[in-house]
């Protein structure tokens, strides 16, 4: 009967409980865990030359092992120019969905990047050297900018002054605005110089007038790439 006693006390006291991949064992008042085991996926993606990231330091392109400790998350990005920035978290903890052992990215053509030239001339002040009349000059830089951009915000013809409104265009991981300044530097030859400001704000929905968001970009969308060159050809 003792003997019977013993045995059942010592069952109650040492307990092996097995959960997923992680067990728990008490024996007394201690209570000791084992860590589910690190997993490991064999990571690819559609374009071999892509950027990935894990956890934000760059560890390889195209394909590569991705190791996530027991009791954490990795988070992998994997970035090309032209391409959307595409994210994805594996997590390896209880209670969570277990990190597959491979995993295959198809990565998406980036619309903003597509719907635009790189070019040299964004940004920068470009000079229009004339050989008309300041007013026929005038009326044609009127006319080719209102054909790009409907809605100018300052005009003043006595100062040679222009400034077009942003034109705001919206893709699905940016956000493009554009306007045109034009301004006289000379009477004697007349000479006005213009400027195409191409920005971008790295995100979608951005609000036009969310300055602070919006940085130079050495791209312009397709639409106004023939803005400087009609003026060059014209205005002469």
């Amino acid at each position: 009967m003792i003997k019977k006693i013993l045995f059942t006390l010592l069952c109650i006291l040492t307990v092996n409980t097995f959960t997923g991949k992680e067990t728990i064992r008490t024996t007394g008042e201690n209570t000791i865990l084992n860590p589910i085991g690190k997993r490991k996926i064999n990571f690819g993606c559609s374009e071999s030359d892509a950027e990935i990231y894990i956890n934000g330091k760059l560890l390889g392109k195209g394909n590569l092992e991705v190791v996530v400790p027991s009791n954490s998350c990795v988070t992998v990005i994997v970035k090309k120019v032209g391409f959307l920035i595409e994210k994805i978290e594996f997590c390896n903890r209880k209670g969570m969905a277990k990190p597959p052992k491979s995993y295959y990215m198809q990565m998406v053509r980036d619309d903003a990047f597509d719907a635009s030239v790189q070019t040299d001339i964004a940004n920068v002040d470009i000079e229009l050297k004339c050989s008309i009349s300041k007013d026929k000059a005038w009326k044609l830089i009127n006319q080719i900018i209102l054909s790009n951009i409907d809605v100018i915000e300052m005009t003043d013809k006595e100062t040679g002054y222009l400034r077009t409104a942003w034109s705001l265009k919206t893709f699905k991981q940016n956000t493009i605005r554009t306007r045109i300044i034009v301004k006289q530097t000379s009477d004697n030859p007349l000479v006005f110089k213009v400027k195409l400001i191409s920005e971008e704000s790295g995100r979608a929905m951005t609000s036009v007038k969310s300055d602070e968001l919006y940085k130079e970009w050495d791209r312009i969308l397709r639409s106004y790439s023939n803005v400087i060159p009609e003026l060059q050809a014209r205005i002469k």
